[in-house]
């Protein structure tokens, strides 16, 4: 027995009582989520193969034992936190469409709000660092593009056709293929401004993101937009 420690009853009460209730999870899953942010941040900087558990556990503060309690091997860690991550961004980018046009009148104003917060959740450092980290590794790991398409950027495809198959369906646009459709929004809204940033290492002004935006929402228009009478 080292110094200080004490058999039986002895200690505080809430040593003896044992742990809050809710305390010991609560405190696994903010530690579960340090080392992934912590993850993210090193695999960005130095690539997967570069990057070591030591490395992460540093970043995370954490023992490197933790590490392997939590999530075991390097590779596992690394899909993790990519197909994590992209889930959570998806969530984001999800909520956006909640304020999706349902009605002739806002048609426009309301597709221009729409790609705009769209091109932000897109632009956000978490998902280019997703992004960056998905092509350079796949060769590596080819499975994990479709995972992480999975459980990001599919599902939102998804849900957007459907929100355009219900304007469709109300007389609004013209669009036979929803889901090609869908696709077809984001590239015009979005795939302009990679290109711009290189990807991600140069910020975009407003100014910029809002004349892609502009632009792609008035060819999608023009492409799917059913005439005035």
């Amino acid at each position: 027995m080292g110094v200080g420690e004490t058999t039986g009853a002895a200690g505080t009460p809430a040593e003896r009582d044992g742990p809050e209730p809710g305390r010991s999870d609560r405190g696994r899953l903010d530690k579960r989520r340090a080392i992934v942010e912590a993850a993210l941040r090193v695999f960005s900087r130095h690539g997967y193969t570069e990057a070591t558990i030591d490395m992460i556990a540093t970043e995370a503060g954490v023992a490197k034992p933790t590490i392997y309690n939590h999530l075991g091997s390097k590779e596992n860690l690394f899909r993790y936190v990519m197909t994590t991550t992209a889930a959570l961004s998806n969530a984001k980018a999800l909520e956006v469409l909640e304020g999706f046009p349902q009605d002739a009148g806002g048609l426009r104003g309301g597709l221009e709000a729409v790609a705009t917060r769209l091109v932000d959740c897109y632009c956000d450092e978490r998902s280019e660092v997703v992004r960056r980290l998905l092509y350079a590794e796949a060769l590596r790991f080819p499975d994990l593009y479709d995972a992480v398409r999975a459980s990001g950027a599919d599902q939102f495809v998804e849900v957007l056709a459907g929100r355009l198959a219900r304007l469709a369906h109300a007389g609004l646009l013209r669009i036979d293929d929803p889901m090609r459709g869908a696709n077809q929004f984001i590239s015009l809204v979005y795939e302009e401004l990679p290109v711009r940033s290189i990807p991600g290492a140069r910020p975009l002004r407003p100014r910029e993101v809002d004349e892609v935006v502009r632009a792609g929402v008035d060819t999608f228009l023009r492409a799917f937009g059913v005439a005035p009478a």
